[in-house]
């Protein structure tokens, strides 16, 4: 009873779901993509930090060694350092630029932010303020950014002057219209700018960098809007009178630049991702159709092969690509060529052993009836040797029947040793001149030994195999050659016994190696008469196997005979 199969253990898919879910590595690409965007970001975010301190460092560097402009009152400001709701604090501080350039009478001092707000407030110079913050306000109005902001601050946390705006101008703004910046828009957010930009007293009051610059340290960081809305980036560094700090200069700009930046180079990458999912995917749905439509062709073909009784219909063409299914394609041909030989043997089988049968048992019939009917002695005599010899002729071909199964059961027991071949092939040729007297041996070996591992009774089995075959199928008075060629370099020894007589039909070199297989006539020189149900080259194949080598055979060159050669290996030292 056949064994059922095990059930497979993940769910059947087909080879295009297969191929679809290898298609999922593709996902990496847009992540390392991903990955590498956002790590461009870090890095220009970087590169806008150090641009930022090196414009602080410019400012101060204009303001350096320069007191009586430090210790200016500056720009007025609200109560308490707040920035009022609703007031626009660009628009302040433009207006307040307007004022102080209009009328320096009108300047004043500035409410010190919540970390300053209990120190004393600063003296000045009666007439001296107003042209002091002016030419502060000219020089940051020379070295002001579109999208910065500057403003510069004595060492009691007093605005002295401011420049620029955070905000971006309209036109630098780009509106997202097709429908792959929808898509980018919704799933990362673009820079917006309608951000609060915050006062002055907002940063002073947790501005780190600005504390530490007034310590005579240049920093910088990275904060949010008060309404979150954006990220801004600033810089202080200090400004220096000899050793001592005068006050610093701090310069803001967004990251909405970089955002836009990041923002383009993700659409970018959306367009490209989804064109080389859509080229792979198209490429990938090709190769799994052909791919299948290949395999259910090739299975059609195999189950077509053969009917509903086993038997063989049809041979396979055998597919000419070179890649895997080409070669499963060429392999079913090839064993369904050898399963139609095999069947075809099987099916011609019954009528050669009824006609090989035949003969020994008419034979013993009209013996055992001429036996019953003859009152001679003599002749019974007579009659009951040719029964003698028509029973030894069935027993014969049923002991050569059997032979090839008993081989196979002996070699799985069969001790190893080392031996020389050319003392075995010796002696047993000089056993053959012995028995075959019609036939002349002829013997070539090399002046050297041959070693080789294996069984030195199943190697003269073997050559007693072919011998008989050689013998069976030669020419009268031909010789039959038998030869051993030692090829050191390749670790092989060469076997071989050629017979002059009926070459081989065309095609049929292998399949004489197989069980029960005989192809060629026999020559004029076989008188014995016993069945030959070609056993004899398949044992010697199973036996030449047994020593690790191969057997061939074929046509002379000259096209004089046959050549039966055995390839086996010389023993390791």
């Amino acid at each position: 009873m056949p064994a059922k199969p095990h059930p497979a253990p993940w769910p059947a898919l087909s080879l295009r779901a297969k191929l679809a879910l290898v298609s999922l590595v593709l996902l990496a690409l847009p992540w390392f993509g991903y990955r590498y965007v956002r790590e461009m970001e870090r890095f220009l975010l970087e590169g806008q930090q150090q641009t930022l301190l090196g414009t602080a460092r410019a400012v101060a560097t204009a303001l350096h060694d320069r007191p009586q402009l430090m210790d200016a009152a500056a720009l007025p400001a609200t109560p308490s350092g707040a920035n009022p709701a609703g007031v626009d604090t660009r628009q302040n501080a433009e207006e307040l630029l307007q004022r102080l350039a209009q009328d320096p009478a009108q300047q004043q001092e500035l409410t010190t932010p919540a970390t300053a707000r209990d120190m004393p407030p600063v003296a000045h110079a009666p007439g001296s303020a107003p042209a002091q913050s002016a030419e502060i306000a000219s020089i940051l109005k020379g070295l002001e950014r579109t999208t910065s902001r500057i403003w510069v601050v004595n060492r009691r946390y007093r605005l002295l002057a401011l420049a620029g705006s955070l905000k971006r101008p309209v036109e630098q703004i780009q509106v997202e219209t097709s429908v792959a910046q929808l898509l980018l828009a919704w799933l990362i957010p673009p820079p917006r700018e309608d951000f609060d930009e915050a006062s002055p007293d907002d940063v002073f009051a947790t501005g780190k960098e600005i504390a530490n610059a007034l310590q005579g340290l240049p920093g910088s960081r990275q904060r949010h809007s008060p309404d979150g809305r954006a990220v801004i980036i600033s810089a202080a560094h200090p400004i220096w009178s000899g050793d001592e700090v005068l006050g610093a200069v701090v310069v803001e700009e967004s990251t909405n630049s970089i955002l836009s930046v990041r923002n383009r180079a993700l659409e970018r990458l959306l367009f490209m991702t989804l064109a080389v999912f859509a080229a792979a995917a198209a490429v990938l749905t090709w190769f799994a159709f052909r791919i299948s439509g290949r395999i259910r062709r090739l299975r059609d073909e195999a189950e077509a092969a053969l009917d509903a009784r086993g038997r063989v219909t049809r041979l396979l063409s055998g597919s000419q690509a070179g890649d895997e299914i080409g070669d499963l394609s060429r392999s079913f041909s090839a064993v369904l060529s050898r399963l139609s030989q095999q069947q075809a043997y099987l099916e011609t089988l019954a009528s050669r052993l009824s006609h090989e049968l035949r003969t020994p048992v008419a034979v013993v019939r009209s013996s055992l009836e001429n036996l019953r009917a003859s009152p001679s002695a003599e002749d019974a005599r007579v009659y009951i040797t040719r029964a003698e010899d028509g029973l030894a002729r069935l027993s014969t071909m049923l002991n050569r029947m059997t032979e090839a199964t008993r081989l196979e059961q002996s070699l799985q027991s069969a001790e190893r040793e080392r031996y020389d071949l050319c003392a075995v092939v010796s002696g047993c040729v000089t056993g053959y001149r012995g028995v075959y007297r019609d036939a002349r041996f002829e013997l070539d070996l090399p002046g050297e030994p041959a070693l080789v591992e294996g069984s030195p009774e199943l190697l003269a089995q073997m050559l007693d195999k072919l011998a008989g075959n050689a013998v069976d199928f030669s020419f009268p008075g031909r010789p039959i050659l038998i030869g051993v060629v030692v090829n050191v370099d390749a670790d092989r020894v060469r076997l071989s016994v050629a017979n002059s007589g009926p070459l081989l039909p065309e095609g049929a070199d292998d399949r004489l190696l197989n069980a029960m297989v005989s192809l060629r006539p026999r020559a004029p020189s076989s008188q014995d008469g016993e069945a030959h149900l070609g056993l004899g080259l398949y044992v010697a194949r199973l036996i030449a196997e047994f020593h690790g080598g191969r057997m061939s055979v074929g046509n002379l060159a000259d096209g004089s005979g046959v050549e039966v050669v055995a390839i086996l290996p010389l023993a390791g030292n």
